[in-house]
């Protein structure tokens, strides 16, 4: 018999960013695992897509177009998504972007400061902000989980916004772990490494990039979204109701080699 624990069965999940990559893979677990989604995106047509690609699990699932980096529209998005699908219990804050154009900070400007900032930091506080209100007045708890990336405890050279907008987002969980434990919510962040997805595309096409830095990976493979399905059924269930305040680093051993 199957362990119950991870039985999200009655559980609503929404996945900021779930139209694709790693996002993607998250929803399609959770689904899997029981858990009516809810996923966000900015391009209609791959959100569409996405919810297609869903459907398959039988549960219920609505999409949104949202820019999290957008205060407003965050906070009209949550009140949507609880409209539709009744509450929230698992909020995964997994939008994001990666630097563009000259990331030296010799050269950087502060608007691609900003669009990083606005998007990978910003928008992770607008989102919790919406999801912790929402689960402190309902009183039951809930999970929130924030993306942040291996950049965050490494030095990523000419990606230094990229680096402290994932930097913050993991100082964040842990005061916000601290914070609304009196609420049990739980809060807790992923650090991906080298994944395969269209943020990465144009790196690993890159012969010498990939000649570089898989060698390092000890598994000897890029990840995928599916690599991130467990540990997002993981961190919404029941069973990890005591685990907060916790950095998850999914990167085939990479850091540690």
């Amino acid at each position: 018999m199957a362990y119950k624990g991870f039985d999200l069965t009655g559980k609503v999940s929404l996945i900021t960013g779930g139209n694709g990559g790693i996002g993607l893979g998250m929803a399609e677990a959770l689904a899997e695992a029981g858990a009516d989604v809810c996923i966000w995106g900015t391009n209609p047509a791959k959100t569409a897509a996405a919810a297609e690609k869903l459907k398959r699990f039988g549960r219920k699932v609505h999409t949104q177009i949202v820019d999290v980096g957008d205060e407003k529209q965050v906070e009209a998005g949550f009140a949507e998504t609880v409209k539709v699908m009744g509450h929230v219990d698992n909020c995964v804050a997994n939008s994001g972007v990666s630097g563009r154009g000259k990331g030296a900070i010799l050269e950087m400007t502060y608007d691609e400061w900003r669009r990083v900032m606005r998007v990978n930091l910003d928008g992770v506080f607008f989102t919790f902000r919406a999801a912790a209100k929402h689960m402190a007045e309902r009183g039951r708890g809930g999970s929130l989980v924030a993306m942040a990336s291996t950049a965050a405890i490494e030095g990523a050279a000419r990606s230094s916004h990229y680096g402290a907008s994932k930097g913050g987002v993991t100082a964040m969980v842990r005061a916000l772990a601290v914070e609304l434990a009196r609420y049990k919510i739980a809060v807790n962040s992923i650090l991906p490494g080298w994944i395969e997805t269209e943020m990465t595309a144009n790196a690993f096409g890159n012969e010498k990039f990939a000649g570089n830095v898989l060698p390092r990976i000890p598994e000897r493979r890029w990840g995928t979204g599916a690599d991130f399905g467990p540990i997002a059924v993981y961190l919404a269930s029941d069973a990890t109701a005591y685990t907060t305040g916790r950095d998850f680093v999914i990167d085939g051993g990479y850091t540690l080699f």
